[in-house]
């Protein structure tokens, strides 16, 4: 049977045709099989060598965040420690005058402000400084105000006294001034 190229195949002359099976699949479509097969064995192998990494930066990050947390507390630790060894002296002061016995009141006055004046010379060191209060405008930032009294001794809105020193560390406030203010009398 010959055919032209213009000639259309019938279905009876598809069934008759004989198969030729070497020739029936290009030969490019055969390698291109391999290629897939060994394009994803490589895929696999990335894929497998990202999630390794990924595990591994975990891991490292999780580790960083430990021993920072670690060294965080060493260092408040070792702060600390500075710390009480500059109250150490004043603790020993206090020991040493609470020993005494037969002591004049004026003695042990000045004994206490010598030990008061230490105690503030450590806190200065420290880089703590006592709020100032009376005769300042109130700050509630600063301050804690107690009561508010009639007065015209200090202007209105003015701290007329200090019941308890508020102090600050830098910036920051340890402990608020707790204070009456002046409020100008009702007429």
């Amino acid at each position: 049977m010959t055919r032209n190229k213009n000639d259309i195949m019938t279905k009876e002359d598809m069934q008759n045709t004989p198969i030729d099976v070497e020739h029936e699949l290009p030969q490019g479509e055969a390698s291109d099989d391999s290629a897939q097969a060994s394009e994803v064995e490589k895929l696999k192998t990335e894929n497998a060598m990202y999630l390794d990494r990924l595990a591994r930066l975990q891991a490292e990050f999780d580790n960083f965040r430990k021993r920072n947390a670690r060294e965080q507390v060493e260092f408040r630790e070792y702060a600390l420690t500075e710390t009480l060894k500059q109250l150490l002296p004043i603790l020993d002061s206090l020991d040493r005058a609470a020993k005494v016995e037969g002591i004049s009141t004026a003695d042990m006055r000045s004994g206490v402000e010598l030990i008061d004046r230490q105690f503030h010379d450590v806190l200065t060191k420290l880089g703590v400084e006592p709020i100032a209060a009376q005769g300042q405008p109130f700050d509630p930032s600063l301050h804690q105000a107690i009561q508010m009294v009639d007065s015209n001794e200090v202007a209105d809105n003015h701290v007329l006294d200090e019941l308890q020193r508020g102090y600050k560390l830098r910036d920051r406030v340890l402990r608020a001034a707790m204070v009456r203010v002046a409020q100008t009398p009702n007429k």
